[in-house]
């Protein structure tokens, strides 16, 4: 299912990225991890992926001003945003931006796998 998949991880967090690019890896997934706004602005500039994972909580760039930017790169590209904590007054700040959903670090991977699917199922319908 997927096809040569290109999952984008930005997150600040090894921790976290390690073992969510390893568990994606084992689904099929082609994984990049970056660790800050700057990277993820730069491979997406690059090579688009196909979704990216971003999280909101990051020094010197924060996710929203790295979503803003991806935005005026690819307006289209599916994007789920990554945060540690349950705050809707943050993730209410990017919805402006297209999200594609929002996926909690304490939440199992499996989340993390059926909100990705999710979101490339309605972009490429989006896409017909």
């Amino acid at each position: 299912m997927t096809d040569e998949i290109k999952v984008l991880l930005i997150d600040d967090d090894p921790d976290f990225t390690q073992p969510m690019a390893f568990w994606l890896k084992s689904k099929g997934y082609l994984v990049t991890e970056v660790h800050s706004g700057e990277e993820g602005i730069a491979k997406v500039k690059e090579s688009v992926p196909d979704i990216i994972f971003l999280d909101l909580n990051m020094p010197v760039m924060d996710g929203i001003e790295t979503l803003k930017r991806i935005r005026k790169i690819n307006g289209n590209v599916p994007v789920i945003v990554i945060s540690a904590y349950v705050e809707k007054a943050n993730t209410r700040d990017v919805e402006d931006y297209k999200i594609s959903g929002v996926f909690y670090k304490g939440e199992d991977f499996q989340k993390g796998l059926s909100l990705l699917e999710a979101a490339l199922r309605t972009h490429r319908k989006l896409k017909k």
